[in-house]
């Protein structure tokens, strides 16, 4: 609830996305003569001095971040009034988020000084002195006359529990690699999305990863929530808060694992355990099969894995690696710094990679059959030379194909039982989860994320597992290396000890995030219409458009598992395309296609000739973020490799369900407006293409507004 009084960039700045999904319905009001920044009572918070129409703060968001975070640890609703511990813990606890949070907000050329009474929490947890240095500033914002705390034992709290005071944007970027951490030059991670919504950008990126929506935000906060209120209430009854903590964050972890069960129609949560990120689904699913080959073995030695990976080259970039055992990139999600390209501990060094390719050496798609007979050869083959097979069934490629065919991987599984294990690579999760729920049921593991398809941050994977491996997981034997990539509270339960004792906060945020989007989703019974009306329209586009060559885009046979209506999963929901130079007929070099790719997501309107018309500007600083490039082998591309990029436009959850703030617009309308998007991001390529020297002479930034 809103005052009267509030001024326009006020209530501009209340009406964030961020800001927005955490301060409803709080109410708050300007008292431009109040002596201190801001006062949260219990029944509103109020905006001091700082706020007065007269002055110029740069500080606005920061204040008003730190305000509702203090109001919400004083005045939750499980708090019935708070004493002076809590007082001062939730002072202490929420300069700490505003400070994380000042340093999201300024980045680039917009960077200013945080308020002194933030300084001391901006790193390293402060010392007793700089807190009672500080504490006449804080004490101010509450109502009551407070004594001083034990400043000695509060630095010493606070030292302990740094890692979980945090905005939700800030932890939703840890627990992976380094690829999720936010540059602060462009306020983006290297996917070029945002962990804070970012509505003005135009997303069709669920292909690679998507910033996260405002419902998502809402989701992950909600956890967070969960996880703070647990710390804060320990330490204001003078416990321990550290066990607190890591008992919240494991309850976020399960809490998700129940849901993803249930979303998937399979029987209990100890069907699912979390991993960071697709690749480290692959890695999970290796140490599976390992485990079932030593089961196998008996008192003999163990078969060696044969890992059949489909199309090595459409999937993560860090799957081949880890498809043998090795290390995919110079840190973990444990924040172990580790070597990329070496062997994992644990992991046999027999284990071999075999690739099955989808594409023909000059990039055309292999038939059905002609990929059926060569998985179905590979994995005999193995077989008889006495390996024991993962064969991955992918569903779906980078650029939305599929493959083996279920007939062939039926054979295999009655041909070389038990010396096979299948898994289902549903990372992009384009397939309804009653369908892969049932493959599940069937035997065959299965990975996904939910941070394609269904829209949520990247970096948060699971592993489904069918009834009889998640019965015999818990007497697994893990290689010893799995403990830097995974904590034994996002799995089920392990009677050995291998994993690591932590909870990856980061994972359960970005799951909650997505789950959010995912519950969105499948309440609707409109997707299928939806994603045909949205593709149809798309794909009309890129065929007409004279600088793009639509790559080709097949019919999804799937058996019909709804009497309700088509099932969506039979709509191909990625297009992939090909970009011509200006007036010429080859295909932009892979190079040139990931240049693109960036300026898409960057503001060009500065950079553009004189020349240049209103219009166009207004185009240029249009920031779209799409699908990375993807190498293709082309003949006409004119570097010597052949290796030219396909970018992707697809159709995700978010498409379907919208966002809270689109209540007030009718499903058509908002369908259409999603679609006249997407052909700004077409039309903004045209652009680009034709001044594409002067932007490449600047090589403008991706950056998050």
């Amino acid at each position: 609830m809103l005052a009267d009084n509030l001024t326009a960039d006020l209530i501009a700045t209340l009406h964030r996305p961020d800001l927005s999904a955490i301060a409803s319905p709080l109410a708050i009001r300007l008292d431009p003569d109040l002596g201190a920044p801001f006062r949260v009572t219990e029944a509103a918070v109020i905006l001091g001095h700082p706020f007065d129409p007269r002055h110029d703060t740069p500080h606005t968001a920061t204040l008003i971040r730190q305000a509702i975070e203090l109001h919400r640890l004083l005045h939750g609703s499980s708090v019935a009034r708070p004493s002076a511990s809590r007082t001062a813990a939730a002072l202490f606890a929420s300069a700490r988020i505003a400070a994380l949070f000042h340093r999201l907000e300024h980045t680039g050329c917009n960077r200013s000084p945080m308020p002194g009474w933030l300084a001391p929490f901006a790193d390293n947890p402060p010392q007793a002195e700089a807190l009672a240095r500080v504490w006449p500033d804080l004490a101010q914002m509450v109502p009551t006359s407070l004594g001083s705390p034990d400043f000695a034992h509060a630095a010493e709290t606070l030292a302990t529990i740094w890692p979980a005071l945090a905005p939700a944007e800030w932890l939703m970027a840890e627990g992976g690699d380094a690829r999720l951490a936010n540059d602060p030059e462009t306020g983006l991670n290297r996917y070029g999305c945002s962990h804070r919504p970012r509505p003005w950008a135009i997303t069709f990126a669920s292909t690679t990863a998507s910033s996260v929506s405002e419902r998502g935000f809402a989701g992950a906060e909600a956890a967070r929530r969960t996880l703070i209120d647990a710390v804060i209430d320990a330490w204001a009854e003078g416990h321990d808060p550290v066990p607190a903590t890591h008992a919240a964050a494991t309850s976020i972890l399960t809490d998700a694992r129940t849901r993803i069960a249930r979303a998937y129609h399979l029987d209990a949560p100890a069907q699912v355990l979390l991993c960071a990120s697709g690749t480290d689904c692959e890695l999970a699913a290796l140490a599976i099969a390992i485990d079932h080959a030593h089961r196998n073995a008996g008192s003999r030695a163990p078969r060696p894995i044969a890992n059949i990976v489909i199309a090595p080259d459409e999937t993560g970039s860090g799957v081949p690696l880890a498809a043998e055992g090795r290390h995919f990139a110079g840190d973990t999600a444990s924040d172990a710094r580790v070597a990329k390209g070496m062997p994992i501990a644990g992991f046999p060094s027999e284990t071999v990679l075999i690739g099955i390719p989808l594409r023909t050496p000059d990039g055309t798609v292999r038939t059905p059959d002609a990929i059926d007979a060569e998985c179905l050869e590979t994995a005999r083959a193995a077989a008889a030379q006495g390996q024991h097979v993962l064969l991955h069934v992918l569903d779906m490629s980078k650029t939305g194909l599929i493959g083996p065919s279920n007939d062939a991987v039926a054979r295999l599984v009655r041909e070389l039982s038990p010396h096979i294990d299948i898994v289902i690579d549903a990372c992009q999760a384009r397939i309804i989860p009653a369908r892969l729920g049932q493959a599940v049921r069937n035997g065959a593991m299965a990975l996904i994320t939910g941070s394609k398809f269904f829209t949520g941050p990247p970096f948060c994977g699971a592993v489904l597992l069918p009834p009889e491996t998640a019965d015999s997981l818990p007497h697994a034997v893990l290689p010893a290396g799995l403990r830097d990539y995974a904590n034994a509270s996002e799995w089920p339960r392990l009677d050995i000890p291998v994993l690591g004792n932590g909870a990856n906060t980061g994972l359960a945020l970005r799951w909650h995030a997505s789950l959010a989007e995912m519950d969105a989703l499948l309440a609707r019974r409109d997707t299928h219409a939806t994603l045909t009306r949205f593709t149809s329209a798309l794909r009309g586009a890129i065929e007409a458009h004279p600088d793009l060559d639509l790559l080709p885009v097949f019919p999804l046979d799937r058996p019909r598992l709804s009497d309700s209506g088509p099932d969506w999963d039979t709509v191909p929901t990625i297009l992939s395309f090909l970009v011509r130079a200006r007036g010429g007929t080859a295909p932009l070099a892979l190079l040139d296609t990931r240049n693109l790719y960036h300026w898409l997501n960057a503001d060009l309107s500065g950079v553009l000739p004189a020349t240049a018309t209103a219009a166009e500007r207004a185009l240029a600083a249009t920031l779209c973020h799409i699908g990375q490039p993807v190498p293709v082998i082309h003949p006409d591309c004119p570097t010597p490799d052949r290796i030219a990029g396909a970018l992707r436009l697809s159709a995700g959850a978010r498409l379907v369900s919208g966002e809270p703030s689109h209540d007030g617009i009718g499903h058509e309308h908002r369908i259409a407006r999603e679609i006249r998007d997407a052909l700004h991001v077409l039309d903004k390529i045209s652009l680009i293409l034709k001044h594409r020297d002067t932007i490449s002479h600047h090589d403008p930034k991706p950056t998050y507004n």
